[in-house]
């Protein structure tokens, strides 16, 4: 079975749940004998983690000795950047009035027409429209049975691909316009989903919260989307290590500050939280187009002095971050999945999380909250932080039901859906 995959992150560096997504269903999915191409745009940014080496023409590929065997890897010269630093999605989508562009020889499969509000910058949808393009080139010398989208800004090149080679498309949602801007949705972008849902074999919801999204907002038949939960990587030795005593107590919020993460519910339910105990910092480490709004909050709200902002990390950083926690909050208003729990779960960190959350369907072993009942939430806190026996149980048994989340089984699932549509299309053609 062979796949020609589109994505925009690989290994993950910058965007966080989708590129850690992609990198542990990928490489599950090496794993199990699948061969993938995976195509994804080359940004100028700081060498990505772990042993990839990457060659310095406009389309080249990728190779991780020793981790992959069926895994190739080809890109584009692009400046797809969905979530990079400061700026979110809609930062950096402005000024465009409308585009309408061709894919191949003047003929556009996916009848794409995009009207960009002026809060829009044209540069991240040039480049979606350009990696089309340049993912056509790259197909025409690919052997594959099936496609596969990962997110919208790979949608438009899943149909392109998928209608020059006669293949069947995935999308794989990750996350939605509804997600990332509540119920003011970006139009254009908001096409782009719908056109790639509508245009696709099937659909891969990462939760039913997202199922339930694409079926009522993007009007897909329930039968066409498929539920495949994310997972977590499994590198320690299998116990559950309890971290030392140490004076101040620590909460951390670990994401991107943004109106997605409801970093203004988290700062609420700190400074009541505060009101109770004084010997808790609250670190967000994160960046986002929200980070100055949420300092000036905190600032106003008197608990300056009691809230570190980090800004981005990533690797060692991220682990340092997750060791010093007494406790992890998720607090987001809308949430397809939500890797960042089962990843604190997974580090013995105790873990309180938005029921808004695809996660949330799935983990025992967590505390919920609605992402707007800032009382529960700050109540929630201070039981973690003022009973260690409750604080002792969520991180045993966090750290055992993480374990059953694997990328193995996630593998096994989007394999079963390749043999579903890949005989579905062979059923057509006889």
């Amino acid at each position: 079975m062979r796949t020609f995959m589109l994505g925009w992150e690989f290994p993950p560096f910058i965007s966080g749940g989708l590129g850690t997504a992609c990198y542990g269903l990928t490489k599950a999915m090496d794993k199990l004998g699948i061969k993938v191409t995976f195509v994804l745009p080359r940004a100028d940014i700081t060498p990505p983690v772990g042993s990839v080496k990457m060659l310095g023409t406009e389309e080249f590929e990728a190779t991780m000795p020793g981790r992959f065997t069926n895994v190739r890897f080809r890109t584009i010269s692009s400046t797809l950047r969905p979530y990079a630093t400061a700026s979110s999605h809609r930062e950096q989508i402005s000024n465009l009035a409308s585009k309408q562009k061709t894919v191949q020889n003047g003929v556009n499969p996916f009848n794409i027409s995009i009207s960009i509000p002026d809060n829009y910058d044209g540069d991240m949808l040039s480049s979606v429209i350009r990696y089309a393009e340049k993912a056509t080139c790259v197909a025409a010398s690919e052997n594959f049975d099936v496609v596969h989208a990962h997110d919208w800004m790979t949608y438009p090149a899943g149909e392109a691909v998928s209608w020059q080679s006669h293949k069947p498309l995935i999308v794989h949602v990750h996350s939605t316009e509804f997600d990332r801007s509540g119920e003011h949705v970006n139009q254009a972008v908001y096409d782009i989903e719908r056109t790639g849902m509508h245009a696709a074999a099937k659909v891969i919801a990462v939760s039913n919260l997202t199922k339930e999204t694409i079926v009522k907002h993007y009007g897909v038949p329930p039968a066409k989307v498929e539920v495949v939960y994310n997972a977590v990587e499994h590198n320690g030795d299998g116990v559950c290590h309890i971290p030392p005593e140490k004076k101040d107590k620590i909460v951390l919020f670990l994401g991107r500050i943004t109106m997605q993460k409801g970093p203004e519910y988290f700062l609420a339910a700190a400074k009541k939280v505060l009101d109770e105990i004084d010997n808790v910092k609250f670190v967000m480490a994160g960046d986002g187009d929200m980070m100055h709004r949420t300092i000036e909050l905190a600032a106003s709200m008197g608990i300056g002095n009691k809230v570190l902002f980090t800004g981005f990390l990533n690797g060692e950083d991220v682990d340092r971050a997750y060791k010093m926690a007494d406790l992890y909050v998720m607090p987001s208003v809308s949430e397809p999945f939500g890797i960042s729990s089962l990843e604190a779960m997974n580090r013995n960190v105790p873990v309180l999380m938005s029921k808004q959350s695809g996660v949330a369907e799935v983990v025992t072993h967590a505390l919920k909250v609605d992402f707007w009942d800032i009382n529960e939430m700050a109540n929630k806190m201070i039981a973690v932080l003022k009973r260690p026996p409750l604080q002792k149980t969520l991180r045993t048994n966090g750290f055992h039901e993480a374990h059953k989340f694997t990328w193995e089984d996630s593998a096994k699932k989007v394999a079963k859906i390749y043999d579903e549509v890949i005989d579905q299309a062979k059923g057509k053609e006889d």
